[in-house]
């Protein structure tokens, strides 16, 4: 992996204590800066001849910790001789190890801070990760500059987010979010296939509620013009992925100025999306082309930032709850990148986007109504290239077909198909007809997958 350095971080169990999470020897013997916080700065200790006991008394939040030196050590390089820190612990390092120097000291812990400066090793007692400790970001930063040799140098650029507003890119914005703050700019493509209503309310809650620095790009008329006579399906994905890079690098130079202050594109990929398109290194049969992972051009301005790659639907979920995002968001039912001209076999045209779009929103009306949306994994219409022949009033008709497809899943790799109570798939069948010109027929789907696919295509 290549690490600049190594942070062993803080634990509840005791060293000594059978079945203790131990470390092998040998990290201590890499060549590589470690920083041992509370368990880990105890582990470092005992697992290099240092001592650790239990004291008289623990200690617990803010306590006062005394450099033993003029200069506290490297750690705490800058900082005044007495600092106030949190604690959380009742066995302390009583005694370092050879090689060591104690740096720093509290009232329950002798050695509360420690460093190999040779070796560049180094422990800390308490834990400077959290704003209880007014000065832990400083230590941080000693360890990570100056033992570490990192730079800070991603700092001032910019990152873009391509924000689509399902749950996924909006846990991945709200990730990159917590950790580049304002130089996050999410760039939201209108690219004319969403769902009935979905671009103002993508705009409402990121640019509105979560205060997001939201750039709104109309593009419908550029993708429709390049998806014109496009009936095959993995080519749809590929147009869509391409036009979609293009868009993000025209928008970043126009926030920006010039591409390379915003060279990062955060994009919500998924681990099916990547199995789904080949997996890594072709490891496995390409099912589908994903615009996100292999619709993407082969030469872009951006480096792709993917925070989720490795989860599932349900563990995005989780993480999003974790973040604090609206239940609407988090629980917001999956919804292809490529939107509604996945959901139109053949030909995307605006006439035959509107019937799906009209189609598909009495769908999810329905299933709201009937308080289903939180059992069922994805419930859409699909518009088929076929018509049939019906009888409308007294006359004949000649219209289009919508299937409807409703599948359960916990994390999209396979789904069975939803039974669905008959009065429902009446009132939306019904409706469909009623409400949607030009179709005349609705069929039910109850592929499960495999063999079949969530989407159609």
């Amino acid at each position: 992996m290549g690490p600049k350095g190594i942070i062993l971080s803080g634990g509840p169990r005791s060293v000594y204590e059978p079945g203790a999470h131990l470390a092998d020897p040998e990290l201590f013997g890499l060549g590589i800066p470690v920083l041992g916080i509370c368990y880990g700065h105890q582990l470092m200790a005992s697992t290099l001849g240092g001592h650790v006991a239990r004291g008289a008394s623990g200690e617990f939040g803010r306590t006062p910790v005394e450099a033993q030196d003029p200069s506290g050590g490297l750690l705490f390089e800058g900082l005044a001789g007495t600092q106030t820190v949190w604690m959380s612990h009742n066995d302390a390092v009583v005694a370092a190890p050879s090689g060591f120097t104690a740096t720093a000291s509290s009232p329950a812990s002798p050695v509360a801070a420690m460093e190999d400066r040779q070796r560049r090793l180094f422990g800390v007692q308490f834990h400077p990760e959290v704003a209880h400790t007014p000065n832990g970001l400083e230590v941080l930063k000693n360890f990570l500059y100056k033992a570490c040799d990192c730079l800070p140098a991603w700092t001032p650029t910019g990152v873009v987010c391509g924000l689509s507003g399902g749950v996924d890119s909006a846990v991945a914005a709200a990730l990159v979010h917590r950790a580049v703050g304002d130089r996050l700019t999410c760039i939201f493509v209108d690219h004319g296939l969403l769902r009935a209503g979905e671009a103002e309310q993508v705009v409402d809650t990121f640019g509105g509620h979560l205060s997001m620095d939201l750039v709104h790009v109309k593009a419908a008329d550029r993708f429709l013009e390049r998806l014109a006579g496009v009936t095959d399906p993995e080519e749809k994905r590929k147009v869509i992925g391409f036009e979609f890079i293009r868009v993000f690098e025209e928008a970043a130079v126009e926030i920006a100025g010039d591409a390379a202050a915003a060279p990062f594109l955060v994009q919500g990929t998924l681990y099916p999306d990547v199995i789904e398109s080949g997996g890594s290194g072709g490891v496995a049969a390409r099912i589908k082309t994903h615009h996100n992972v292999g619709g993407l051009p082969e030469v872009m301005a951006f480096e792709l930032v993917e925070p989720l790659r490795d989860l599932f639907k349900d563990e995005v979920r989780k993480v999003g709850e974790e973040l604090g995002l609206p239940e609407e968001i988090v629980w917001r039912q999956p919804f292809p990148g490529p939107g509604l001209a996945v959901r139109i076999l053949g030909d995307v045209t605006p006439e035959r986007l509107d019937m799906v779009r009209a189609a598909d929103a009495v769908v999810v009306d329905e299933i709201h109504r009937a308080g289903l949306h939180r059992r069922i994994w994805q419930a859409f219409a699909v518009l088929l290239p076929v018509r049939t022949v019906g009888v409308m009033g007294d006359e004949r008709t000649y219209g289009n077909v919508v299937a409807v497809r409703a599948v359960e899943s916990e994390d999209a790799m396979t789904a069975d198909w939803a039974r669905l109570p008959p009065e429902v798939l009446d009132t939306i069948a019904g409706r469909i007809v009623a409400e949607v010109p030009g179709v005349s027929r609705v069929v039910y789907d109850i592929s499960s997958k495999p063999p079949a696919t969530i989407e159609w295509e």
